[in-house]
């Protein structure tokens, strides 16, 4: 017996030894001297500007919201966290956590109250910018998303379900994540547990800087199942800039169409093994065409950041000023090719693009957006007009079977010729009545209804 009594103990000190060897890291040190910066938001919409809210949860994705919204007719409460980055009360957190408030009320740690100023904010990021009144408060020091490695602790700080001040840990599982439609956005995968009420907290690693805000999960049941995302700092302190100093957010625009390299293609083309950015389609008049980009180029490197997949070009992109001169690199015909390109604003796609002012995109809340016809639209469906289907967001139009692709002719009995006709003739459709559209899809012509 005391020969096991000696072997167990032996055993532990084995065990506490190792783990002083590997320095397993010590989160006592960095909560104490990072949760003084991080905040409790709650967000309240007045009862009498309340519209009955008809939205459902989405299954897979849940927002963070530490206080869930009240029945109609009731003030609607809603909340999360965020962080202060200066000494004067900057504070970030998410757009969402915010969004239709009336008053935005801020506690810090030590209990301490404020009524913060909405400065602006960014649906696109989804990132808000918050001021509250204060001198020498503490704050967060930023850091940068690029320096984090994958594996690397992380550590969370926020009111999961309305607990304020948690701290949950983890690591980085991977970056440059692309989360549905947002293109924009290289999000952090980490394992840190997140649930509602985590939104717009600081993602902290072991030097103590923000190097992300945490954002949203991928859920069946609502909770947290081990896959959490957060917005790079560096994206969200360039919105913030941005919101501080224009009021808005200028994203560029090299204005092509792209699509992954897998190995067939990478073998067709000569490439040692796939990377890069497929060019399936070139904008005309835009900075890519005037660049020299070509259909079937591949880019492999834009403003010296390597391009490994489709999914890394568009942030690298997104975050740079329009009118910036940027270098790119392009596999063509076995060979890398060097370009220079001055890059538009995103916003330009959606400007005035003819002597009618008709908007170069459209999305009209209807469940799916439209662009006008490009060359390359006419030359692939043989259809001089109509308005092109870019993009589908809701089921229900999904389930009519209407394409990315397909080119509207007729909405009703509207001839469509151009973005200008689809918008009136929406317009003209009552909310509740079914769309009836004539479309180019596949090689024929069909009619879809889209129940609303």
């Amino acid at each position: 017996m005391k020969k096991i009594i000696l072997l167990a103990g032996l055993m532990t000190l084995s065990l506490t030894s190792w783990a002083k060897e590997l320095s397993l890291p010590n989160f006592t040190d960095l909560a104490k001297r990072t949760g003084p910066a991080v905040v409790n938001i709650v967000a309240r919409d007045n009862a009498d500007d309340n519209e009955p809210n008809t939205n459902q949860p989405n299954e897979e994705l849940f927002r963070f919201f530490g206080i869930p919204n009240q029945p109609q007719n009731r003030d609607r409460v809603s909340g999360g966290s965020g962080f202060i980055i200066s000494a004067d009360g900057l504070i970030l957190t998410n757009r969402h956590v915010i969004e239709g408030a009336d008053k935005i009320i801020v506690t810090l740690l030590d209990r301490r109250e404020f009524e913060a100023e909405l400065i602006g904010e960014d649906e696109a990021s989804d990132i808000a910018v918050l001021k509250i009144d204060g001198k020498n408060l503490p704050k967060l020091k930023v850091g940068s998303a690029d320096d984090l490695e994958i594996g690397e602790w992380v550590m969370a700080i926020g009111s999961p379900l309305s607990f304020e001040n948690s701290v949950t840990k983890g690591i980085v599982s991977a970056k440059g994540r692309q989360i549905g439609r947002q293109q924009y956005v290289p999000y952090i995968q980490s394992d840190v547990p997140i649930n509602r009420g985590n939104s717009g907290g600081p993602l902290i690693n072991l030097e103590g800087e923000v190097v992300g805000i945490n954002t949203l999960i991928f859920s069946n049941t609502g909770g947290y199942m081990g896959i959490s995302f957060s917005v790079p700092i560096d994206v969200a302190v360039n919105v913030a800039e941005q919101l501080q100093t224009n009021g808005s957010v200028q994203r560029g625009l090299l204005g092509v169409g792209i699509g992954d390299v897998n190995q067939a293609m990478a073998d067709y083309l000569g490439m040692n093994i796939p990377r890069g950015a497929l060019v399936n389609q070139v904008s005309e008049g835009s900075s890519a065409e005037n660049a020299g980009i070509e259909v079937g180029d591949v880019i492999v490197s834009f403003n010296g950041k390597p391009i490994k997949t489709r999914q890394s070009l568009p942030p690298v992109v997104g975050i740079v000023m329009p009118n910036t001169e940027v270098s790119l690199e392009v596999f063509r015909d076995g060979k890398v090719k060097k370009l220079t390109a001055k890059l538009k604003a995103l916003d330009d796609d959606l400007q005035a693009g003819n002597s009618n002012s008709e908007k170069a995109g459209v999305n009209a809340g209807i469940g799916f957006s439209v662009s006008k016809l490009s060359e390359q639209d006419k030359e692939r469906t043989g259809e001089t007009t109509g308005v092109i289907v870019t993009d589908i967001t809701e089921k229900d139009v999904e389930r009519a079977q209407l394409q990315v692709g397909a080119v509207i002719k007729r909405v009703g009995k509207k001839d469509i010729a151009n973005l200008s006709d689809f918008s009136d003739a929406i317009d003209s459709i009552d909310k509740d009545d079914p769309l009836v559209l004539l479309v180019k899809q596949g090689p024929g012509n069909a009619f879809i209804v889209i129940e609303r």
